[in-house]
């Protein structure tokens, strides 16, 4: 009975704040956002000039919009920066904030009298579904009905896959959905979910034997498979799912706006690109991996095209977290390509490299093409931003980490629109970092994720300390974008200040102002 009130007063909150139906905008733009998986900011070749992987249709998506150079995922990983782009609040803020699922993990980390984006949309009129990876924790039962809660081959093994899966993307205002619960081909549940079953539950275990074998292949776990699920065309099946939905969609409700949010696989480890993908570059395995990711893009695009829908849709694409850290080393090695470049870190560092991520916008009539901003922008602001769009009102108790980025998209504002940043290593609330204007205070020792003393592959890409004694890090990203002179004794006044509002950030539990009534 609780939980029931706190989902119908969620709800009531919500539409409190949204325009009646009767009185909608009959040309609310569509919405298709595509979030890839570890793709860094130098995998994109409009972001890395040097990149020796070609990506025609975002380099296009970019002329045709606008390619943001200081965009950030919320986190380092990917679980926290998805909790933060669904509901515009930093993942830190909540129990659990900093962790990764695996196999039946969760609950999930969205409770059910948060409001996400997703719900926003639909309580304004917005058909929504999500396809591909899901990754904010959801709740499988076993055979007594209690919820499992565990990663582990184990915990997999005691699901009862006739009980319907809860807190999902289907409990958290999706309409519909069709993916994978954790990282789609490294985990230990190898089946798809659709809505809120498994229609072909996993029955052997994977055999690794006829997989593909290569520096970037050895990142599966040897979970449950179904008989249906093959790891190498994950992609393929998503993109399926998700034109048909555009399709099905314009066909039968082409009055109504549509929010599609389409995960990718692409390009988390294992590089398994599809069989019509390899050998498609001149850059292995992982380069051909991108390459699909970059069909991915412009098969969607081309679905909104030839349903005639392009131009009322805003398209935005971009990344959960910086490149992994074996990509980035055998590719450096072996291709020359760096797809962390031209910054310092990788995935689960609170440097650059493991944040800083492409992110382009389109939306034809409205983003100018082929334009450039600098803003310093976070995920967190998708949810603000849209509501923008859509003339929606947040509550104070939603969004708290999400600014209204729309004056930028319409290049009617060129002051900063953010105050300043917050971003979350791995770990959580022990690594957070802040950034304000070109000051950028680490508040911890160390990457804040990566070991690089320790660790076999980056242990060549270690930098000596220019402040070993120092609790935290401060850097200049202007005069040292690299992040290698550690000036936290040198302006002790910076450092307080930015330690007093990271303070302020945490104890008041937002980062936005109260919005006005």
């Amino acid at each position: 009975m609780k939980t029931f009130i706190i989902r119908f007063s969620c709800v009531v909150a919500a539409l409190s704040f949204a325009p009646p139906l009767s009185a909608m905008d009959p040309d609310k733009p569509n919405i298709v956002f595509v979030l890839a998986d570890d793709l860094g900011f130098g995998d994109v070749g409009c972001y890395n000039s040097e990149s020796r992987i070609p990506t025609p249709n975002l380099d296009r998506l970019a002329t045709q919009g606008m390619r943001f150079t200081d965009a950030h995922s919320p986190c380092t990983v990917c679980t926290p920066t998805r909790y933060s782009l669904m509901t515009g609040q930093m993942a830190f803020r909540v129990p659990r904030g900093g962790t990764v699922f695996t196999g039946a993990g969760g609950p999930s980390l969205i409770a059910p009298d948060r409001l996400t984006l997703p719900q926003m949309l639909r309580d304004n009129g917005y058909s929504t579904a999500c396809f591909g990876k899901w990754h904010i924790g959801m709740t499988f039962y076993d055979a007594d009905g209690k919820p499992i809660h565990q990663g582990g081959l184990d915990a997999v093994k005691r699901i009862d896959y006739s009980r319907p899966i809860a807190g999902g993307p289907i409990d958290c205002g999706f309409e519909q959905f069709f993916g994978t619960a954790c990282c789609p081909t490294t985990d230990w549940l190898y089946a798809y979910i659709d809505g809120k079953t498994v229609p072909n539950p996993p029955t052997r275990q994977l055999d690794q034997g006829p997989l593909p074998k290569h520096p970037y292949a050895n990142d599966n776990r040897r979970g449950m498979v179904a008989t249906d699920f093959d790891l190498e065309e994950v992609d393929m099946v998503f993109l399926k799912k998700s034109n048909e939905f555009l399709e099905n969609h314009v066909s039968n409700s082409p009055d109504k706006p549509f929010f599609l949010f389409h995960s990718t696989q692409a390009v988390h480890l294992p590089s398994f690109p599809g069989r019509q993908f390899k050998g498609k570059t001149t850059s292995g395995p992982h380069g051909d991996f991108i390459f699909e990711l970059d069909f991915v893009i412009g098969e969607l695009l081309k679905t909104l095209e030839r349903l005639g829908v392009a131009d009322n849709t805003i398209f935005i694409f971009s990344s959960d977290n910086g490149p992994e850290v074996p990509t980035v080393y055998h590719m450096r090695n072996d291709y020359e390509h760096d797809g962390a470049r031209p910054w310092r870190g990788v995935k689960r560092d609170n440097w650059e490299g493991g944040h800083r991520v492409p992110l382009i916008v389109r939306w034809p009539g409205k983003v100018k093409s082929g334009s450039t901003s600098d803003q310093i922008i976070s995920l967190t602001d998708v949810m603000a931003t849209i509501a923008a769009i859509i003339e929606v009102r947040l509550p104070n108790a939603a969004a708290e980490d999400s600014f209204n980025m729309l004056p930028v998209f319409l290049s009617q504002d060129e002051k900063s629109i953010r105050p300043y940043i917050l971003q979350q290593g791995f770990g959580g609330k022990r690594y957070l970092a802040i950034r304000k204007g070109n000051w950028k205070y680490l508040a911890h020792k160390g990457s804040g994720g990566n070991r690089y003393e320790s660790h076999r592959l980056l242990e060549k890409y270690r930098l000596p300390e220019s402040a070993p004694d120092a609790p935290g890090q401060l850097y200049d990203l202007e005069a040292d974008p690299g992040e290698t002179n550690n000036v936290y004794y040198e302006h002790s006044a910076i450092v307080a200040e930015l330690q007093s509002l990271l303070k302020e950030s945490i104890d008041s539990g937002r980062s936005v102002p109260l919005r006005n009534r």
